[in-house]
Order: C-alpha cells, then sequence, then structure tokens
C-alpha cells in the first residue's frame, strides 16, 4: 500500500527509455491509486527547474530519465525534505542500481511506493553542479566519452562495459597513464595511475564490483581511489579484487576518505561525473552530507543495493 495519495513525475523523453517507458509508469501510478502529475522536461537544466516548482504541491517527486536527468532533480531538491525516488530510463542508471532500485518501471514504481526513505551525500563540484555516485579521471571519463550513440541505444550498460574494457587494456598496454596529484583535506598524495576515482557509493553493476573498502553513500565523506596497474596480471588482478571485495594491501590501490578533494593531473585529461562529461582537469569536490532523501525498496526487496540501508529522518 502507498504512502503517498499524489507525485510528481518528470521525465526525460530524450533519454534512452524515458519516452516508452513515461505512459507506463502514469499508469503504474494510477493502478496503485496515486495521483501522479506528468512533466516532460525540454531541455539540459530543465528537470531541476521543474523539480523546484513541484514545491509543496506533491508528496514526492519521482523521476525517469538518465543520471544526469536524476542529478538535476536531485540536486534541486537538496535539503528540501521532498523525496525522490529513481525510474531508470537512461543507460547506466548509477544510482538506481547503487541503491537497489529494480530497473523495470513497473517493479520500480511498486518497490518505491511501498518502501522506504534513505538519506544519501552528495558530492558537489565547482559551479555548483552535483553527483550522487562518484566522478573521476582516466578509464571511466575516456569510457563515458568514447562509447557512441547506438552503441548505448542498443547495448545499454553492456555498451559502457566493452568501451571500458578496451579503454582499461588500452591504457596498460599502451602505458597511457598520467600523474595525478590528489590533495585530501589539506593532506596531498602524488600517484601514476591510470583512473582516479571520487566515490559516493562503492558498488557498481548491480553490486557486480566493488571499488574499494567501507565505501558507504551515507557517511559524510567521499572516497578516493587511485588505481596503478603497470602491467596486464595487475589490471587483471585489480579486477578480480573489485569483484571478490577483496582489499588487502596492493601497491596498485590506493585509498583515502574526506570532505574536500582536488585533483590535478599532467597531463591534464577529460572528466566525468555520473556518466556525464564535466570538462577536463583539475576537478575539486565537497561532500554534502546526509543531503537528498531517496526513496528506496525495503531490504528484502532490494536486488543489489550497495551501502548501508539506513533510514534518514
Amino acid at each position: 500500500m502507498s504512502a503517498f495519495t499524489s507525485v510528481a513525475l518528470i521525465a526525460n523523453p530524450a533519454s534512452r527509455r524515458g519516452a516508452r517507458l513515461q505512459a507506463r509508469a502514469v499508469a503504474a501510478f494510477a493502478r496503485a491509486g496515486v495521483r501522479c502529475e506528468l512533466l516532460l522536461t525540454e531541455r539540459p537544466g530543465h528537470a531541476a527547474e521543474l523539480a523546484r516548482g513541484c514545491d509543496g504541491r506533491h508528496e514526492a517527486v519521482f523521476v525517469l530519465g538518465g543520471d544526469g536527468t536524476v542529478m538535476e532533480v536531485a540536486g534541486a531538491l537538496a535539503y528540501s525534505g521532498v523525496p525522490v525516488g529513481v525510474l531508470a530510463g537512461g543507460t547506466g542508471n548509477l544510482l538506481a542500481r547503487a541503491v537497489g532500485i529494480p530497473l523495470g518501471i513497473e517493479r520500480a514504481i511498486a518497490a518505491l511506493l511501498g518502501g522506504t526513505r534513505l538519506r544519501i551525500d552528495l558530492g558537489r563540484l565547482e559551479g555548483g553542479r552535483r553527483f550522487a555516485v562518484a566522478a573521476g579521471v582516466g578509464i571511466d571519463a575516456r569510457m563515458v566519452a568514447c562509447t557512441p550513440g547506438w552503441m548505448k541505444r542498443r547495448l545499454g550498460v553492456l555498451a559502457y562495459a566493452l568501451v571500458a574494457t578496451r579503454a582499461s587494456l588500452g591504457a596498460v598496454l599502451g602505458r597511457e597513464r598520467f600523474t595525478a596529484r590528489i590533495t585530501v583535506d589539506g593532506e596531498t598524495i602524488e600517484r601514476r595511475a591510470i583512473a582516479v576515482m571520487v566515490a559516493n557509493f562503492g558498488a557498481v553493476l548491480a553490486d557486480r564490483i566493488t571499488l574499494g573498502p567501507g565505501i558507504e553513500g551515507d557517511d559524510g565523506v567521499l572516497d578516493v581511489c587511485v588505481f596503478s596497474p603497470r602491467t596486464l596480471g595487475d589490471a587483471l588482478r585489480i579486477m578480480r579484487r573489485m569483484m571478490a571485495k577483496d582489499f588487502g594491501s596492493d601497491d596498485c590501490l590506493l585509498y583515502r576518505s574526506g570532505r574536500r578533494i582536488r585533483v590535478d593531473t599532467d597531463p591534464v585529461g577529460p572528466t566525468q561525473a555520473d556518466g556525464e562529461l564535466l570538462g577536463e582537469t583539475p576537478f575539486e569536490v565537497e561532500v554534502e552530507p546526509r543531503a537528498v532523501e531517496l526513496l528506496v525498496p525495503r531490504a528484502a526487496d532490494r536486488s543489489g543495493a550497495s551501502g548501508r540501508s539506513r533510514v534518514g529522518n
């Protein structure tokens, strides 16, 4: 049974699945006895405007689109107390996967209407842009930049996995490493690396891969993950460790946690946040603790949630 009587649904018809799923979403809310106001985005930034315009009119705001649309809504509603329900409509659907929201639209709506609430941290970049899962430079940014649109439309998240694998092999075999200078709460570390990620959630791809130890989405800090394989054997070992959640001592892995982080690289490289290209290094980020209240499935209904199932009040 739903805890809500009226919700807004902000949908991005330009996202991978948004246009064909919006009618099914509205029908699913109707079957649950929940009034739903459908609001369609028309341009970048419009989702944030629509979310702010919902103030006081609805008990919750749902968003159907890719991770960029999700973060527009989450950022606009940060610290508002309005719960956000994420419906997977894009390619990566990183946040939905991170908190165990089903990817099927009807299952997701049922799980969220009957679910619970979780307050999560956000990362805030210079200029005010926010991310929920991770930002980075290196392999992950090249993956975002180099995955063609036709491949994303046909293969979904598998397209990212294929391009990331190719980029990883190219970085190791081609020695495409860079010098990373990372400052975490005043401490500066310098390493050669193929990827530096500032992570809020540790698990990706429905918990199949874990970036590092103890990375939680609601602990008030962000976690820097530096990956420095020198050979193909190193890269394979790192991948096995991330899949097995084995993070013992390894000179190809470095982890730090903090509230304010700056990443410089030589040479400069492209950066991404939650699957959206940002520009080039350097970038700076600070944590916004427990900024957004997410609707999440109850623990028994989750499939691949990462992080704790802490209810935010």
